[in-house]
């Protein structure tokens, strides 16, 4: 950003050469034009040079080309001498008129250099505002920034940090608060130009991401609190009927047992049904509960589709599956357990929607994929409904609390795979759950 002069030595070099080539010049153009107005011709030089290197150089090329321009071309030549008023005037007057465009080349140049350093400063704030307020991590944004403000400083390193750091070059604050710290390895006049152009943006930009970030976290904190509200009230509303319905059963059955010994028998096996619906509600609770906290991490282990079919079958009492197996299925790495429960809740769901008819299930070996297809003969899925019968609580008809695909989602994509639903209305319902296969 901060443009640098090209070394002193090169300039004096520059500035001799400029001086002896004007010099070999004007020997051929004294036939041409009178010998006292050929001294503009050194103003080229001194122009160069002073606007690349700066007046002081400039100026001793002024002093360099009036020597060399009396040496070689005032009469008497070869000697530092001066005869005739005409040849002081000639010598003062290109004198005057390079110490003149000297400063103002010199003046031309600064005005050059601060406009440019400007515009290079406003592209730098305006990167640096996209950097740190786009909408990522302050903490993802702050190396990126500092790396690009190293490279617009040609500066060897630079870091920001957002806290109060001992040996920083530069506190960044926000009023009499320490926000952050910038340090950069630069040059002294360069540290000074940051201090008074760079930190005051900075300092800006960074209370900004701050303010940002308290407020996005509020919002997080807000909508997990909302969510949380959302969720009891649709639990309440979801379950309380599935909770009521076998407790109530259980109850009766319960007073019904001072019946006579041989009605028993019936009334216990109510009793044992209703409990276990009550039980699958809860584990259905607790697996959605875990799943919702991140805490449903799989167990991967080798295990055989067809296992975890079959057990997820037994799963469902009274059920009626057809189920069909690829041979040589390859086994798959997931978590068995988890893999069960998703697969019960499936065929559950798809046994209370399929109106006495079988279900289908049927595994095959797909390009390095297992897919499961589970098919019932129910009344099909409105296409507007297809993605968000996985939505925790949502139900499209009255019947089923619904958990149960939330949680098959849940399971099925902590385990690497994916699961959707294929159905037209009055037609049959194809879930589909597609798990990738690693040969052991």
């Amino acid at each position: 950003m901060f443009r640098r002069r090209p070394p002193l030595l090169l300039g004096v070099a520059a500035a001799a050469l400029g001086v002896a080539l004007t010099t070999l010049v004007l020997f051929a153009l004294r036939d041409v034009a009178p010998v006292v107005s050929l001294g503009v011709v050194y103003l080229i030089a001194v122009l160069v040079i002073a606007s690349v290197w700066g007046a002081w150089l400039g100026l001793a090329t002024a002093v360099a080309s009036a020597l060399a321009f009396n040496f070689f071309h005032i009469p008497p030549t070869g000697r530092f001498t001066i005869t005739g008023g005409e040849n002081w005037v000639a010598l003062i007057v290109f004198f005057g008129a390079a110490v003149l465009a000297s400063s103002l080349t010199e003046l031309a140049r600064r005005r050059t250099v601060e406009a440019e350093e400007r515009r290079q400063e406003a592209d730098l704030s305006a990167e640096m505002a996209r950097l740190l307020l786009r909408g990522g991590r302050l903490e993802e944004a702050l190396p990126a920034v500092a790396e690009r403000l190293a490279r617009a400083l040609s500066a060897p390193s630079a870091s920001i940090v957002a806290r109060a750091e001992p040996g920083g070059t530069f506190p960044l604050r926000e009023g009499p608060r320490q926000i952050g710290t910038l340090t950069v390895d630069a040059p002294e006049p360069v540290l000074r130009r940051i201090q008074v152009r760079i930190v005051p943006a900075l300092e800006a930009l960074l209370a900004a991401a701050l303010e940002r970030d308290a407020l996005m976290a509020d919002a997080v904190e807000t909508a997990a609190l909302r969510r949380s509200d959302v969720i009891k009230t649709a639990l309440l509303r979801s379950v309380s009927h599935d909770l009521r319905s076998p407790l109530t059963a259980i109850l009766t059955s319960a007073e019904a047992l001072k019946l006579a010994p041989e009605e028993r028998v019936e009334l216990a096996e109510a009793i044992t049904e209703e409990a276990t619906r009550l039980s699958r509600l809860i584990d259905n609770l607790l697996d959605l509960s875990r799943l919702e906290a991140g805490a449903a991490e799989a167990r991967p282990e080798w295990s055989s589709i067809e296992e975890v079919l079959g057990a997820a079958i037994e799963d469902v009492p009274g059920g009626d599956f057809k189920l069909t197996l690829d041979d040589d299925l390859p086994p798959v790495k997931a978590d068995a357990a988890q893999l069960e429960r998703a697969f019960a809740n499936l065929l559950e769901n798809a046994q209370r929607h399929s109106g006495g008819h079988p279900v289908s299930v049927r595994a095959r070996d797909v390009g390095g994929r297992i897919l499961v297809r589970v098919v019932d003969r129910g009344p099909g899925v409105p296409k507007a409904h297809q993605e968000r019968i996985f939505e925790p609580f949502y139900r499209s008809g009255s019947r089923g609390s619904g958990l149960g695909l939330a949680i098959v989602r849940g399971f099925v994509e902590a385990n690497g795979g994916r699961v959707w639903v294929e159905s037209l209305p009055d037609q049959a319902t194809s879930f589909v759950v597609e798990l990738p296969v690693t040969h052991p």
